[in-house]
């Protein structure tokens, strides 16, 4: 699909630069809402993050889904994926998320829901952006969108991530640190973790509009790093912005991403028996986490990077589970999208069947050494078909040989290679990627 106005995760940018202006926040809530009346129950729900130009964009996409005779419920503040939850509660036929994810306070975005609880598929999209450039009107005044407020939406969503955990099994003995980025869990990871029993410090739970993923949260793990060594937790649990991904901190200070998360949930289900198919990566989730899953008979696929793409993987395949090395992480046996906190429950109740600590439980995935490099080029060149690169890459990838990979692929913002290299040897990955960069 040739995109106009949407990315892979909604319409993103900075807050008063085209697109993510009032004026046209108006126009695609009155697009939407056209194209959504046609599919179901006129009803939006709609929820966002911490930053202080949600509230405006709320507003602006209100006005516009009223225009088209659409009826909003406003959610508030909740992470992207309880959103995606509500909307199948709501018997909503679309549900909007106003957030920029991991991004700074800055940026915001606009991103949407179908009636299930997943992406938009491309062709609503397709229907949304021609919509965009049709006249802006309005129905008779009988016609037009109300607006109301679910007052218990965080009640809800805390009952929900709950729900993902065994009923018979609790967190009593844990001390978990929580890093709520400032974000949209602010309010709901540490009502979650400590009803379930554990001990919870939490930090990053003070948003003011502005400090959203400010040096915390997935994307900064430095602070919870130290925080958890501190205070000789158990493990820390960061998440982002939205709450749609997360990155864990064992005892002893080590960051675990979006791979050793999947390793761990993938390998206590397939000792339950309930490995249902395989596991979806992309082509960023690395080669050591690949060969970790081979060695317990899991299959594994790799998508594009992006979690729709994850998600379309898992669909087409017939799995089950599957994310990015960022810490989306997708389990369709509890969430449509991706989903931090719930994420985080799948692993502790990994740790409370096994007995283990975090760090154990992760012990068998050796992770490879990988390096990225971004380069620039001249726009107009694609160095991705030169064939002094094609010959490099060839000549790379024969010197790695089963033990690595090389991967090139455009920025799709702004004119870089990204130059990947991973391989058990660290020293030949790092000469090799700094080889093709400065090729390139």
């Amino acid at each position: 699909m040739e995109r106009k106005y949407f990315g892979t995760d909604g319409v993103r940018g900075a807050v008063g630069s085209y697109p993510i202006t009032p004026d046209f926040v108006l126009r695609l809530g009155y697009a939407a809402g056209r194209v959504l009346a046609k599919k179901g129950s006129k009803r939006v729900l709609i929820g966002q993050d911490t930053r202080i130009s949600g509230f405006m964009l709320q507003s602006a996409l209100e006005a516009g889904f009223s225009a088209a005779g659409i009826h909003s419920i406003i959610a508030g503040v909740m992470p992207t994926p309880a959103v995606a939850y509500l909307t199948r509660a709501f018997r909503c036929n679309a549900g909007v998320v106003i957030s920029a994810s991991h991004n700074p306070f800055y940026d915001n975005g606009i991103k949407f829901f179908s009636a299930f609880g997943t992406k938009l598929p491309d062709e609503v999209e397709a229907e949304i952006e021609n919509m965009l450039d049709q006249n802006f009107s309005c129905v008779e005044s009988s016609l037009l969108g109300r607006s109301s407020v679910i007052e218990d939406a965080p009640g809800r969503y805390i009952e929900f991530c709950k729900s993902t955990f065994p009923s018979d099994k609790d967190l009593s003995g844990f001390r978990i640190v929580l890093d709520c980025a400032n974000g949209a869990t602010h309010h709901i990871a540490p009502a979650v973790f400590s009803e379930l029993g554990a001990s919870v410090t939490i930090m990053g739970c003070e948003p003011d509009g502005i400090n959203i993923n400010d040096h915390v949260g997935s994307t900064h793990p430095e602070r919870l790093i130290d925080k958890v060594v501190e205070t000789r937790a158990d493990l820390g649990i960061a998440f982002d912005g939205d709450g749609d991904r997360l990155m864990m901190v064992d005892s002893d200070g080590t960051l675990i991403d979006g791979d050793g998360v999947l390793y761990i949930i993938a390998s206590s289900l397939k000792q339950l028996g309930k490995m249902n198919g395989g596991v979806v990566g992309t082509l960023m989730s690395n080669l050591g986490f690949e060969l970790a899953l081979k060695r317990l008979d899991i299959p594994f696929a790799r998508s594009a990077v992006g979690d729709r793409y994850v998600l379309e993987l898992l669909q087409q395949n017939d799995w089950r589970l599957g994310g990015e090395n960022s810490g989306h992480i997708i389990s369709l046996d509890h969430s449509t999208t991706g989903d931090g906190i719930v994420s985080a429950l799948q692993v502790l109740k990994a740790l409370c069947r096994t007995g283990k600590s975090l760090s154990e439980a992760r012990r068998d995935l050796v992770m490879f050494p990988q390096v990225l490099i971004n380069k620039k080029f001249v726009e107009g060149m694609d160095p991705l078909h030169d064939p002094k690169v094609l010959d490099a890459v060839r000549d790379a990838e024969a010197a790695l040989g089963e033990q690595g990979r090389v991967l090139l692929r455009k920025s799709g913002t702004e004119p870089l290679i990204r130059v990947m290299v991973e391989g058990a040897d660290e020293k030949l990955v790092k000469e090799t990627a700094q080889g093709i960069a400065d090729l390139i």
